[in-house]
């Protein structure tokens, strides 16, 4: 008797779960409908996701640029504490299609610089700790390369191509709500019905972890491009900043310097910024390449170099 009065109670509880599960399913289902009868014509609707994205992203861009330089206390560099940091930053300027950014100085708790804002102008910030470490040709290799950062606009694009990604797995995460919903309705259901509510061996639930899991796999995936780019813009600043400074091993030198400084759990590099990994998934993830393999291209562009000048100027000195 006990049992049958258990086994009716949890199929009394499974129906209810099931209904609520389905009616708040249906409920969004409707509304999907009633906004899509209202939609506006294709151009306009491609138009409004186009602006939602773009001006979301610029948002983000520019108060996250103002909260990270507000995060690490940045403090402006007058030209008057520093002119020949100054007079090196105008040079590069000069020779390069990017404004001249605003200089910073913050305390980041490594060997660090970054570049915040765009080809118009933007900030360069250089921790404390950098003028200490690096001779004045590597100081200029590293602004140089900063700059490489803002006359592509790379943190603008990379806060748009994000905007976008994020934006793209939200519609797909709202579109598939009905039937998450739904399946787990089921699910739960199913299971209480059953008389066996912490079952989630069922195949409603195999359906709902497979889609959930799906979701989660085009979050993922749109990080890893997103962090992919990011490691060849590395690359291509290193390329654009040995050019400027015709000194490619300057660069590497500053890098190689950072790398032996940078403690392994800097809080603004939870994903080795500039330490080397042996862990492939940390690669995948890392905004940067690997510093080893940042210095070896620099190696080869001087020596590249080196050989069409007939060695000329080529101090054989090594990477330390």
């Amino acid at each position: 008797m006990a049992r049958l009065a258990f086994r009716l109670a949890t199929a009394t509880v499974g129906i209810v779960l099931l209904s609520g599960y389905l009616a708040a399913a249906r409920l969004i289902v409707e509304a999907f409908r009633v906004l899509w009868s209202v939609r506006p014509g294709t151009v306009e609707l491609v138009a409004l996701f186009a602006a939602a994205v773009l001006g979301s992203a610029y948002l983000s861009y520019r108060l996250g640029t103002a909260r990270l330089l507000a995060v690490v206390d940045a403090d402006p560099i007058p030209r008057a504490r520093a002119p020949r940091l100054h007079r090196r930053l105008d040079a590069l300027v000069d020779r390069m299609d990017v404004g001249r950014p605003t200089l910073y100085v913050a305390d980041t708790r490594a060997p660090n610089a970054f570049a915040v804002g765009g080809s118009g102008g933007g900030a360069v910030v250089i921790d404390r700790s950098m003028f200490r470490l690096l001779s004045p040709p590597e100081i200029e290799a590293i602004l140089a390369h900063e700059l490489a950062h803002l006359e592509t606009n790379d943190g603008l694009v990379a806060a748009v191509l994000d905007g976008l990604a994020r934006t793209v797995v939200g519609v797909v995460a709202l579109a598939t709500l009905p039937a998450l919903l739904a399946l787990s309705g089921l699910a739960r259901g199913s299971a209480w019905i059953r008389g066996r509510p912490g079952d989630r061996s069922g195949v409603f639930a195999r359906l709902r972890r497979l889609a959930a899991t799906g979701l989660v796999a085009g979050f993922v995936l749109a990080t890893l491009l997103a962090r992919a780019r990011s490691r060849s813009r590395e690359f291509a600043a290193d390329d654009r900043a040995a050019a400027v400074t015709g000194d490619p091993l300057a660069l590497a030198r500053a890098l190689r310097r950072i790398d032996r400084a940078t403690e392994p759990a800097w809080p603004f590099a939870p994903l080795s910024t500039h330490r080397d990994t042996d862990s492939r998934i940390e690669r995948w993830f890392s905004t940067h390449p690997p510093t080893d393999e940042r210095i070896e291209r620099l190696r080869q562009r001087a020596e590249a170099a080196s050989t069409r000048r007939g060695r000329e100027g080529w101090t054989g000195v090594p990477v330390r």
